[in-house]
């Protein structure tokens, strides 16, 4: 029997086994699908790293992962999911020139071996979230950031699209992006006559935000960036109730109701089956198109990958790599969408 092409993944969120997540197996059903047809022609074998990375754990967590996994020799890595890691995982995709594509939010998290599904965007959401703001009329914006990465880059780019559009911050405040309280914050934010709260980070630190506008009988217009996916798990959701939040699924996406459909996905696992399939179907397709069954004919595959319709954004998002072209997502990929009773309705 031919030896399996094996594929790493890193997972940046635990300290290691048995807790795995829910890649693999969209990875085992894009990759089996191009074996059926033909145009894979062996066994894909899964390998981890793991690493407790940023901002709970530490970058070197995830730089021991990921010298973890090229130890075992895959020809491509996938991961990591955090855009803080990511970015430490760009520098040494490079060095060890490997294949490796992160499903984060950072586009510093690209280059000639780091391939990016955007799964939300540290530059893109803070422009949506500011051209909504002007469309509902708000004015005067108060903005709770996290002291990350993560935060500082989405605040750069909010007040960057505010100051094009007119809109006026009316004072900022930071939190640790583990932080369990924030009424401190909340009240400069409330003090400056803000019109409309932006929260934006990893969104570990999103419920002390939301509990001290509670708290506090705030009532205007709640935003935060895609922390806002947190939402699936009920407690969040409930926490974050009438918030508008950025997330990757569309309800008039006919690539993901198709999937819907073929793989029985109950409603409340559309953004997580758009996000896999998608993720999915790279991997897959960089194998079938790799040049040579070597890391440079995996990195020459991906770059073959041109329009597929992707499950994740609006009906018409397209996924495709280049040559200089590392983000996957091309189109209108990020969504707009509100927590209501516990249920996620598009906006």
């Amino acid at each position: 029997m031919a030896a399996p092409l094996r594929v790493g993944i890193l997972n940046d969120m635990c300290a290691g086994p048995p807790a795995v997540g829910d890649i693999e197996p969209w990875l085992r059903f894009a990759c089996d699908a191009l074996i059926a047809a033909g145009r894979i022609d062996r066994p894909v074998e899964f390998v981890y790293g793991w690493g407790m990375g940023l901002p709970s754990g530490t970058a070197a967590a995830v730089e021991r992962a990921f010298a973890d996994l090229v130890a075992q020799d895959p020809l491509m890595i996938v991961g990591p999911a955090i855009g803080d890691n990511a970015i430490v995982a760009t520098s040494l995709a490079d060095r060890h020139r490997i294949a490796t594509l992160n499903w984060a939010g950072s586009e510093r998290g690209r280059s000639e071996w780091m391939f990016h599904l955007q799964v939300g965007s540290h530059e893109d959401e803070s422009v949506v979230l500011a051209q909504h703001l002007a469309t509902i009329g708000a004015t005067r914006l108060g903005v709770v950031s996290d002291r990350s990465p993560i935060g500082r880059r989405h605040l750069q780019f909010l007040l960057a699209e505010a100051e094009v559009l007119g809109l006026r911050i009316a004072a900022t405040a930071t939190v640790s992006p583990l932080a369990e309280t924030a009424e401190a914050e909340v009240e400069e934010l409330v003090a400056a006559r803000a019109d409309a709260v932006v929260y934006l980070g990893l969104g570990l630190s999103a419920p002390a935000v939301a509990r001290a506008l509670t708290a506090r009988g705030w009532r205007g217009p709640r935003l935060m960036n895609t922390a806002g996916i947190r939402g699936y798990q009920p407690d969040f959701a409930r926490t974050v109730d009438g918030w508008i939040y950025v997330d990757m699924h569309s309800d008039d996406n006919r690539t993901l109701a198709d999937l819907r459909a073929r793989s029985d996905a109950p409603a409340g696992s559309a953004l997580f089956a758009a996000k896999g399939y998608d993720l999915g179907r790279l991997v897959a397709e960089g194998l079938a198109r790799a040049t040579e069954r070597t890391r440079d004919g995996v990195r020459e595959g991906l770059e073959q990958i041109k329009w597929l319709s992707a499950a994740e954004g609006f009906e018409g998002t397209l996924l495709s790599f280049g040559v200089q072209d590392r983000g996957a997502l091309h189109g209108r990929y990020l969504v707009l969408r509100q927590w209501r009773d516990g249920e996620t309705v598009q906006v």
